[in-house]
């Protein structure tokens, strides 16, 4: 009997004992805000969360010469294989019948459609040259308007702000520091409330932060009780909205991956490219 009792006994304290730590490992994460609160000892670091607002491609990306011979054979192996049409089966019969009625076998009450095909690829003809494709370079793309969306349709731009830091204008993604009793996610979203007046909505990607950033403030700010700040980068995708104030025209740009260095500096550069990716 003492035997079968240690096992059982044995088998239930396992059980316990992956149940807490299955339970350590779920809260382990919303548990990193709270840890972090200032009330807990007085950190120097303060909590951030950023939004990482990207407007999606409008337009696919030109074909590589490649791509296009891909596609060009792509085109001919499918006309090759594929079956008539209605409307090629139509032309198909207009033709024996204009054969027939120049060999006077034809009737008369079939001359009312003898033509109707031809009529119909001239009306999609006419239609056609009405149609005039969008321009892929905008008016943006002409005036280097890096504060527009309209521009670089085929390629993904990212929201960048200029913010106060010490004496110095420095360009980043727009954050807000983190409050008790909210989540980093829910400071991202605060962040984003803030950019044009709930003017832009987005929609986020998961709950989890994608990136993280960690520097000191300017020696002139930097005390022993406020060292530095840990940013916590959420992604977004842009829905509707745009920036129609225009006291915020000269502090905003949205750019693509490859103008990123233009305003970021190289560390806090490196962090943002770990995740902002462009297919």
């Amino acid at each position: 009997m003492a035997a079968p009792l240690r096992r059982s006994l044995f088998g239930v304290a396992r059980g316990r004992w992956r149940l807490e730590g299955h339970s350590t490992g779920t809260l382990s994460v919303r548990s990193l805000a709270l840890e972090a609160a200032p009330a807990h000892s007085g950190s120097p670091w303060r909590l951030l969360g950023a939004l990482c607002l990207q407007r999606p491609p409008l337009v696919s990306k030109p074909l590589t010469p490649l791509q296009e011979d891909m596609a060009a054979l792509l085109k001919q192996i499918e006309v090759e294989k594929s079956l008539y049409s209605d409307h090629e089966l139509r032309a198909l019969d207009e033709a024996q019948r204009l054969a027939k009625k120049k060999a006077d076998l034809c009737d008369e009450e079939d001359d009312q459609e003898i033509l109707l095909v031809q009529d119909l690829e001239d009306m999609w003809e006419q239609t056609f040259l009405q149609f005039k494709p969008g321009a892929r370079i905008t008016e943006a793309d002409k005036k280097k308007d890096q504060t527009s969306l309209h521009r670089k349709l085929d390629k993904n731009l990212i929201l960048l702000v200029k913010e106060k830091l010490g004496d110095q204008d420095v360009w980043m993604l727009p954050q807000a520091e983190w409050q008790p009793g909210e989540t980093l996610r829910g400071t991202a979203e605060r962040s984003l409330a803030a950019l044009s007046e709930h003017n832009i909505e987005a929609k986020f990607l998961g709950n989890a932060p994608c990136g993280h950033y960690k520097f000191k403030f300017p020696q002139s700010l930097r005390t022993e009780s406020n060292l530095g700040a840990k940013v916590f980068f959420f992604k977004a995708l842009l829905q509707t909205g745009d920036f129609f104030q225009p006291r915020k025209k000269g502090q905003h740009v949205w750019v693509s991956k490859e103008e990123l260095g233009d305003y970021l500096k190289p560390k806090y550069l490196a962090q943002v490219r770990r995740f902002f990716l462009d297919f």
